[in-house]
């Protein structure tokens, strides 16, 4: 094991940057970008910056940085990045709100009228969900719905001092599916869906266009993790998505899954169909059109976040 790096101040920290090629033109604005984000969170948007090992990449097979910055590579474009993720996390999480609480009710709507406590009863779900054991792990000897229901009651627990959920529970000693989601987050939500036989997957799904139950299924994982990234005020912005969903035959062959573009493209299409009148889509166009830092060594761009050329002129945006 080696040794942990030695402390350094904020202003030796500043140093080293720019001992290793980082241009600071404002050093005072950039010791408030350090004594307020921390070092390692801005590293992650200088680290494109960072000079490529050749030599080490051939021998590796990948890319390998070095310590020094590019010539060119800028402390304010770091700090212009940073700004502009921080807007895209926010356009997400403005989105995946409405598209959270539009399926909540859909699934609630669908299954509450067959039984208003659908969500524990093992009868509304698929068979592989609520029936097929899982065969090994932590969870090994129990269902998924099993599994699921466990998370529910913690949810459950938390919230118990909620008006909602206290009068439920003093009243009837359980909620019923359509006030449980307002307990549930979106991964309890998108793993109850996934739980749901094929036809009601398939009845919600055809309503946001989605090709089939399983593929709205895989939507909603995706947008989970795009969530939980936001949420949780990671870098975004050329995250690789390790949930990734297939692209519709019918979308633009250059969209990569692995990217978050491809996301933005799901967000603004169920967006379409739960609030047609939203400003949503003309913000996210304005931001990566108007926003997005123009590096004059152009070591990152546009098409990091997974945007092709000529994205903006794709009729899934709103036009002039």
């Amino acid at each position: 094991m080696k040794p942990l790096k030695p402390w350094r101040s904020f202003a030796n920290q500043l140093q080293q940057l720019q001992e290793r090629g980082l241009q600071v033109d404002n050093p005072a604005a950039a010791l408030d970008y350090l004594e307020r984000l921390g070092y390692y969170r801005l590293s992650g948007y200088w680290y494109p910056l960072r000079a490529i090992d050749a030599a080490a990449s051939l021998a590796h097979g990948k890319a390998v940085r070095l310590d020094s910055f590019t010539p060119g590579s800028r402390f304010e474009d770091v700090a212009r990045l940073y700004v502009f993720d921080k807007k895209l996390r926010m356009l997400a999480l403005d989105a995946l709100e409405r598209i959270e609480m539009a399926v909540r009710v859909d699934l609630a709507h669908l299954l509450g009228q067959r039984d208003p406590r659908a969500h524990e009863n093992p009868a509304c779900l698929h068979g592989n969900f609520a029936k097929k054991v899982i065969a090994s792990g932590p969870d090994s000897g129990k269902t998924q719905h099993q599994v699921w229901l466990i998370k529910y009651q913690s949810m459950l627990q938390r919230a118990r001092k909620e008006p909602l959920v206290a009068h439920h529970q003093q009243q009837y000693g359980t909620l019923p599916i359509w006030a449980a989601i307002e307990v549930w987050d979106f991964g309890l939500l998108s793993k109850l869906f996934a739980g749901m036989q094929h036809a009601d997957q398939q009845a919600i799904a055809a309503s946001y266009g989605a090709p089939t139950g399983q593929a709205f299924a895989q939507w909603l994982r995706s947008l989970n993790f795009i969530r939980n990234v936001s949420a949780h005020h990671s870098r975004l912005w050329n995250i690789n998505v390790l949930e990734c969903s297939a692209v519709s035959a019918d979308w633009p062959s250059q969209l990569n899954s692995a990217r978050p573009f491809f996301y933005f493209c799901l967000m603004q299409q169920l967006l379409r169909v739960i609030c047609p009148n939203t400003s949503w889509g003309q913000r996210f166009k304005t931001l990566l059109i108007n926003d997005f830092p123009a590096v004059t060594n152009r070591q990152i761009s546009l098409q990091d976040l997974g945007a092709f050329s000529g994205w903006e002129k794709w009729t899934l945006w709103p036009q002039p």
